[in-house]
């Protein structure tokens, strides 16, 4: 018994820290994450939190952005690149924080029946109610309403568009499973599930069955959806990718042969399934040799392109890995990074064989810092293995982490938390110095 508590307890750590879990320090965005109490109708027992840029249209999209299990709204909105893609574009984000307790704690609930029927009760009455909150509250734009999250978020990401299609305009599914995957509470958490045993294998008539029934007599268009998922995922397996294209393809009544297929970074195979026009009906997303660590660097960017949130329907350009010599600017520009005084605060969270650091980087200068990297040298025997908020190079030994497209900007007496999660081998020490383009940077 304790050897499976102690399976259970690292499988949960490493869904939380996928990008899940609540860092020590927040991201020094230009507004503020608020917490909202008494927003409706809430059975699922749900915390609600928004981030709400201060720049934005009168009536601005919403983005529902839900964490995995052991995580929370507020570790997601830290961990992942919603909140600085909302600064930038100008659209609210809900971050729900789930209470169900199905073995990890905090998951949200894909496995009742009152959360697979539409009205029926549990985590997605309370996930609408929060969107309803947000029309209402901040003029949300009902017609540009998405769906996105990682892990269970990702799961709970095809609940609502099997649930809610006329509330959802769109998803984007990080490593989930497809609608109707789990039978019950008892086939739940994903270590010792069915859903996820590596075997699951229906039928796209089948897959697509659970979804009609979902909403009996629905006749409206179906909201399109992007999935990711990385071939070493053993948590919930990558086979089940193939699962949720064969789903969301026959809700759509598209074929099971890809429209078009390519390579928009390094490492990703993307598949298309387009109805008609250009723009997909179903995105999927190949992630080589990723594990249960998604998303990470710039794929919050393609999902939000996705969902027509960037003034344009096609993908964002690789942006999130800009090269050595030139890191972008907040404009798309490249600038050339300059230096100045600056501090660095180092969080560590460590487990048996892995660790979380977060890393707030202050300009103590005078100036604005416009493009960035920072330097610094890991302890012997830690690898990362995926990070948020700027891009890492090489894995271990002497790293270089660079500024992404939001964040290329450190205001004078301002800061910016970026973090990596990475492995080890008993050494969970921090690195000793750190250097902003090429400056050595005080420590706290």
């Amino acid at each position: 018994m304790k050897i499976r508590k102690a399976l259970l307890l690292a499988a949960a750590t490493c869904l939380a820290v996928a990008g899940l879990a609540v860092p020590a320090m927040t991201p020094a965005y230009a507004a503020a994450l608020t917490e909202v109490t008494g927003f409706g109708d809430n059975p699922g027992g749900m915390r609600m939190h928004i981030y709400v840029p201060d720049s934005r249209p009168a009536h601005p999209a919403v983005v529902v952005a839900m964490h995995g299990c052991g995580g929370s709204g507020p570790g997601f909105y830290s961990s992942s690149e919603f909140a600085g893609l909302a600064d930038r574009y100008g659209f609210l984000v809900i971050y729900p924080s789930a209470t169900q307790q199905a073995g990890f704690g905090n998951c949200f609930d894909t496995w009742s029946d009152a959360a697979k029927r539409r009205g029926g009760g549990s985590d997605p009455v309370s996930i609408v109610s929060m969107v309803t909150y947000a029309e209402r509250q901040y003029g949300g734009d009902p017609n540009r309403v998405y769906a996105t999250g990682s892990s269970s978020g990702g799961m709970m990401t095809n609940e609502m568009l099997a649930l809610y299609p006329d509330v959802f305009k769109a998803g984007a599914a990080f490593m989930g499973v497809p609608f109707n995957c789990f039978a019950n509470a008892a086939d739940y958490p994903p270590s010792s599930s069915k859903c996820t045993g590596g075997s699951m294998d229906r039928t796209p008539q089948q897959w697509g069955d659970a979804v009609r029934q979902a909403y009996p007599g629905y006749t409206g268009p179906r909201p399109p959806m992007q999935l990711w998922h990385g071939t070493s995922d053993t948590l919930v397996p990558y086979s089940l990718l193939q699962e949720e294209i064969e789903q969301w393809t026959d809700v759509s009544g598209l074929s099971q042969t890809p429209t078009s297929t390519d390579v928009p970074q390094s490492g990703w195979n993307r598949r298309r399934y387009a109805g008609t026009g250009s723009t997909a009906q179903v995105e999927a997303y190949s992630i080589q040799g990723a594990g249960h660590s998604l998303p990470s660097a710039g794929m919050a960017a393609y999902a939000i392109a996705f969902f027509g949130l960037t003034g344009s329907g096609s993908s964002p350009s690789p942006s999130g890995s800009p090269s050595p010599s030139t890191s972008p600017s907040p404009s798309g520009s490249p600038t050339t990074p300059t230096s100045g005084p600056c501090r660095v605060t180092a969080t560590v969270n460590a487990w048996n064989s892995g660790l979380t650091e977060n890393l707030t980087v202050t300009n103590t200068g005078t100036t604005a810092v416009n493009g960035w990297t920072l330097a610094f040298t890991l302890p012997g025997g830690q690898n990362i293995t995926s990070g948020w908020n700027a891009t890492y190079s090489p894995a271990s030994g002497t790293v270089t982490a660079r500024n992404l497209t939001y964040n290329g900007v450190i205001p004078a007496n301002g800061s910016i938390t970026i973090g990596f999660q990475a492995t080890h081998t008993g050494n969970t020490g921090k690195p000793a110095t750190f250097t902003l383009n090429g400056s050595t940077c005080a420590t706290a």
